[in-house]
C-alpha cells in the first residue's frame, strides 16, 4: 500500500491513470451500442485497419505525433468501413466475411509499411512498434491531452444523442418511421467507434484495443436488462479495467499496460458471467432450484389433496 500510495502522487503516473481510466470509461459507452448492433467484430477490424495509417503518417511526416496518427489512422478506419460496405454491396459475400478480408488485408498492409520504415532511412522510428501492443508508459504530456480530450468528447457525444442511438440499436425501422435520420446516425455511430479505436491504440495496441470496447459491454449486459444502466456500467468496467491495468502494470517491472488492462477487463467478465444478477451461471443455478423446489411442492400438495379425496 505504501508503493502503491507513493506511485500514485506521481505526476507522470497521475497522468497516464487518468488517462486509461478515462479511456477505458469512453471504450465501454461507445462498446456498448456495437455490442448490441452486434458489430463487434468491427471494434477489431478498425483496429487492424489503423495500422497502415499509423505507418503512413509518419512517413509523410517525420515525427512520432499523437495527432498525426489519429488522423492517418483514422483516415484508414473509415477507408476500412466503406471497403466493407462496398463488398457486401457489389459481391454476394457476407458482412463478417468482409470484415475479415479488410482486417487481413489492411494488417498485412500494415506490417509490410512498418517493415519498410524500420529498414528504411527513416529517422526517429524507434518505438513505432509498439503500437502493436501499446505503450502507454511512453505518453507524454500533450499525448495524454489529446487522448483524455477525445475521451470525453466520446461520452459527451452519447450523451447527448442517447435516445437516437438506442432506438438505431433496437429498431431501426421503427426510427426511420418516426423520421430520423437513420443512415446518418449509424454513421456517427461507425464513427465514434472509429475515434474511439484510434485513440486507444498508444495505450493499448492495434491487437488489444478491440477487446477494451466489448469486454465491457458483455460483462455489463449480465448485470441489467436496460440500457441506460447497461452503458453505465460498460463504462465504469471500462475505467475500472484501464485503472487497475496502469496500477498493476506500475507496480510491476517492465510490465506492458495495455495486456493487464484487458485482463482486468477479462477478469470482470468473468466475475459478470458467475455472479451477474440475470445471466449469471450463479443465478442461473438458484432459479433452477428455486423452479424444482416449487414443482416438488405442487406435486407434495396434490398428492395430499388426492390422498384426502379417496380418505372421503
Amino acid at each position: 500500500m505504501e508503493t502503491l500510495w507513493r506511485l500514485l502522487q506521481d505526476p507522470n503516473m497521475q497522468w497516464i491513470f487518468l488517462s486509461c481510466t478515462l479511456l477505458g470509461l469512453s471504450s465501454g459507452v461507445i462498446g456498448s451500442f456495437s455490442y448490441l448492433r452486434k458489430q463487434s467484430l468491427m471494434g477489431d477490424t478498425l483496429a487492424h485497419a489503423a495500422l497502415p495509417g499509423i505507418c503512413i503518417a509518419f512517413m509523410l511526416t517525420g515525427t512520432k505525433s499523437l495527432l498525426f496518427f489519429l488522423l492517418g489512422a483514422g483516415a484508414a478506419g473509415l477507408v476500412a468501413t466503406f471497403g466493407i460496405g462496398w463488398i457486401t454491396r457489389n459481391s454476394r459475400i457476407k458482412h463478417d466475411a468482409a470484415m475479415g478480408i479488410v482486417l487481413s488485408s489492411f494488417f498485412g498492409f500494415g506490417i509490410v509499411l512498418l517493415t519498410i520504415i524500420q529498414h528504411g532511412e527513416y529517422g526517429n522510428q524507434s518505438g513505432l512498434d509498439k503500437f502493436l501492443f501499446g505503450q502507454a508508459a511512453a505518453m507524454v504530456g500533450s499525448d495524454v491531452l489529446t487522448m483524455s480530450i477525445v475521451s470525453l468528447s466520446l461520452i459527451a457525444i452519447c450523451t447527448l444523442f442517447f435516445k437516437q442511438f438506442k432506438l438505431v440499436s433496437f429498431d431501426p425501422g421503427f426510427a426511420r418511421g418516426l423520421g430520423y435520420p437513420v443512415a446518418l446516425i449509424e454513421q456517427l455511430l461507425m464513427f465514434l467507434m472509429v475515434v474511439a479505436v484510434v485513440v486507444g491504440i498508444q495505450a493499448v495496441g492495434v491487437v488489444l484495443v478491440a477487446a477494451l470496447i466489448i469486454t465491457p459491454a458483455v460483462s455489463a449486459r449480465y448485470w441489467t436488462d436496460k440500457l441506460g444502466f447497461m452503458v453505465v456500467i460498460s463504462g465504469l468496467f471500462g475505467a475500472l479495467s484501464g485503472g487497475v491495468g496502469t496500477i498493476i502494470s506500475s507496480l510491476g517491472s517492465n510490465l506492458p499496460t495495455g495486456p493487464l488492462t484487458v485482463l482486468a477487463a477479462t477478469a470482470l467478465f468473468l466475475i459478470s458471467i458467475l455472479f451477474g444478477p440475470r445471466r449469471g451461471l450463479l443465478a442461473k443455478r438458484l432459479l433452477r432450484l428455486k423452479v424444482a423446489r416449487t414443482i416438488k411442492e405442487e406435486q407434495g400438495h396434490k398428492e395430499r389433496q388426492l390422498e384426502g379425496g379417496a380418505a372421503l
